[in-house]
């Protein structure tokens, strides 16, 4: 009776432990994520998804290039990861490979806004941009704002695919049926070079930059367009990191806050294009005030 007591006691005993061990482990989220850094740490590597949208990213003679890449590159250069494995991707798949854990971070100059802060973690804002439009030589429909593009239902307009042109654009009266999907900006390009399109949009400085190095020469980029007033512009670009990854993105942060504190930041982004004073972005704005709809 007594073996049989004491082998029950045992048994119970060792069931209570591998219970309190299997909390134990099931509770280590934190470990779990920090580890993600440390491997990226000990690897020396880490994966990041682009779009190729110059001067934002992009990839020019095998090199991955521009000012959301230069200042990852520094970041993480701090964190001791010293390589950046580009995944060249078109921008609606971005997010989406994120989640398929295709990339470590996105770093395409992104802008934040709640509907993205649902599927991703965004870092804090690096750069702050406007919107532009292009349009055939002349401007034969003579747009200069998105409401001129609502206001002619003749008029067409290609953007590419996931970015958030789509929804302003819409805000301002563009019909569906108005719009058309591309999968990268050389592609909405072509569409108005060739006259499927009318017009195409995108930020500011990335139509600048792809205009210079575009092959049509009967495109021109409409100098006195008009702002719209509506939700997200201006937009704030941020890397995004994978909702599992908090240990990542709030080491990428720190770092971020320091680099953003030296002139070495403001290099950066005018060695791509941008401007220290115009396009930096204020002190209070902050991820977590775009994501919950409180900055507009």
């Amino acid at each position: 009776m007594r073996k049989l007591l004491l082998a029950s006691v045992l048994f119970f005993s060792f069931i209570l432990l591998a219970a309190c061990g299997s909390d134990e482990n099931s509770g280590n989220g934190d470990e779990d994520e920090g580890n993600v850094l440390a491997q990226l740490k000990e690897e020396g590597t880490v994966t990041v998804g682009f779009a190729n949208e110059k001067p934002y990213a992009y990839q020019e003679d095998g090199e991955l290039k521009g000012a959301a890449v230069d200042i990852a590159k520094a970041v993480f250069a701090e964190l001791g990861i010293e390589n950046m494995d580009g995944q060249l991707s078109d921008f609606g798949q971005l997010i989406p490979g994120l989640n398929a854990g295709k990339f470590d971070v996105i770093t395409a100059g992104m802008a934040i806004n709640p509907d993205r802060c649902e599927n991703a973690d965004f870092g804090e804002p690096e750069m702050m941009y406007g919107e532009g439009i292009v349009v055939q030589e002349g401007n034969p429909l003579d747009l200069h704002s998105y409401a001129d593009i609502a206001e002619n239902p003749e008029a067409t307009i290609s953007i590419m695919s996931g970015a958030t042109e789509n929804e302003f654009v819409k805000s301002e009266g563009v019909s569906k049926d108005q719009i058309q999907s591309a999968p990268d900006v050389p592609a909405t390009f072509s569409a108005v070079s060739s006259g499927r399109a009318d017009a195409t949009t995108g930020t500011e400085m990335s139509l600048k930059m792809a205009l210079e190095t575009s092959d049509s020469d009967n495109l021109e980029f409409v100098t006195d367009f008009k702002q719209p007033d509506i939700d997200g512009i201006p937009s704030y670009g941020a890397a995004a990191f994978h909702k599992d990854n908090d240990a990542l993105r709030k080491a990428y942060n720190e770092k971020l806050a320091e680099l953003k504190g030296t002139d070495k930041f403001d290099e950066l982004l005018e060695s791509n294009g941008f401007s220290a004073e115009n396009n930096s972005v204020p002190s209070d704005i902050t991820t977590e005030g775009i994501c919950s709809g409180e900055i507009k």
